[in-house]
């Protein structure tokens, strides 16, 4: 099916949304089916999907006491200038499906948050747009099929005043997501990759018999040839801080700060590419600690409040960017519900801080954590059994 526009008068007051929850309730409910599909879905059974949650669900702080947090910053240093809270607005493709001003609404709502915004390669709003409003922005680049032309993306993004390069590495093609293919989905006419096919029509409008037409259009676009030899080559043509994300593995982490990338971002991709491939909350602490501070840790995948901005703090990570819940909050409400989104992580890290005896991000970084269930744990940790039967407990974390 092509995607419908979304239903119009049934954006929701963003005041009243309380959790990331109420916000992607609002927008499940103004959405069309398949739009709400492409947004949610996962690859495959949706099985990390479902883990990136219940990953972090596993993960509880111990909480300091006796502490002054009388005043808690949320302040943070990404890439090496400073953010109002230690979060990045993910890229994501296509936000024009979800509301009219797509990814100028959302970075305007970034810019006021105090936080960067990621412009996708697959965005439907020029990047020199973006830049115009005057926010922190960083450029998210898939590496193309034909030659130069991502290079040439880099360029552009570079000379419209990003700030960061961000190269997606775990997308040699898109995974199989089977909600786009039993949907047939394709993009209405009027949402177009602007960076790409000179922003015309492309495959991705051509509805495909028992296909993703989304997917057919990536493949068509993408190379599956990416290798270490092409990070060293973009490390060598741009003078901004390069971000690596899709990493999972410690090796490639410590690889990429060889490499002189600034930043890797642990993901996978939302539960979107590989199905099986482990939680990034999961893969988090051995990262960090293998790169011990050559580079920046970012992650993201699953994370839905400032508590869970607190445990990735716990465990190691610098920041973390956040996908689905910014285009839920414009599709709710457009700028205001992206604004809300924001507004709700920076007052749930805030409280979260306080009340685990942090008042600062960095104090975040010192807590404990224990991770419990059968999946619990990175290598090395030392476990603690909970019993015959009971869960098992792994302690993580700094004194």
């Amino acid at each position: 099916m092509s995607c419908e526009d979304p239903a119009p008068g049934g954006a929701a007051a963003a005041d009243t949304l309380l959790t990331l929850e109420d916000v992607e309730r609002a927008a499940a409910a103004v959405l069309p089916a398949g739009v709400r599909d492409f947004v949610a879905g996962g690859s495959g059974r949706e099985r990390t999907l479902a883990a990136n949650r219940e990953a972090f669900d596993r993960v509880f702080v111990r909480p300091r006491v006796l502490r002054d947090v009388s005043r808690c910053a949320t302040g943070a240093d990404l890439l090496g200038r400073p953010a109002r809270m230690p979060v990045a607005v993910a890229p994501v493709a296509y936000q024009a499906l979800v509301h009219p001003e797509g990814e100028l609404a959302a970075a305007r709502a970034a810019k006021a948050a105090g936080v960067p915004f990621t412009v996708s390669t697959l965005s439907t709003v020029p990047v020199e747009e973006i830049t115009a409003l005057g926010g922190r922005v960083w450029f998210q680049l898939y590496w193309l099929r034909e030659p130069g032309r991502a290079l040439e993306l880099a360029r552009r993004a570079e000379d419209a005043g990003c700030e960061a390069l961000m190269l997606t590495v775990d997308v040699p093609w898109m995974g199989r997501r089977l909600r786009d293919v039993r949907n047939e989905f394709a993009l209405p006419e009027r949402v177009r990759a602007v960076h790409l096919d000179g922003g015309g029509a492309s495959a991705a409008h051509r509805r495909a018999a028992g296909a993703s037409a989304v997917a057919v259009h990536t493949g068509q676009e993408f190379s599956s040839a990416l290798t270490w030899a092409h990070v060293a080559e973009l490390r060598a043509q741009t003078r901004l801080p390069l971000l690596l994300k899709g990493v999972l593995a410690a090796e490639d982490a410590v690889r990429a700060a060889e490499f002189g990338v600034d930043a890797v971002v642990v993901s996978n991709h939302g539960g979107r590419q590989l199905d099986g491939a482990l939680p990034s909350i999961e893969a988090l602490p051995e990262i960090a600690e293998a790169v011990g501070g050559s580079c920046q840790v970012l992650l993201d995948s699953g994370v839905r409040s400032g508590t869970d901005v607190l445990k990735a703090l716990a465990l190691g990570a610098s920041g973390v960017l956040v996908g689905r819940p910014p285009v839920w909050g414009l599709a709710a409400a457009g700028e205001a519900g992206v604004h809300r989104v924001l507004g709700l992580l920076s007052a749930e890290l805030s409280d979260a801080l306080g009340l685990a005896g942090c008042a600062t991000v960095a104090d975040a970084r010192r807590l404990r954590t224990v991770r419990s269930g059968a999946a619990a744990g990175p290598a090395g940790a030392a476990g603690l059994s909970g019993g015959r039967g009971g869960p098992a407990r792994v302690e993580a974390g700094g004194p």
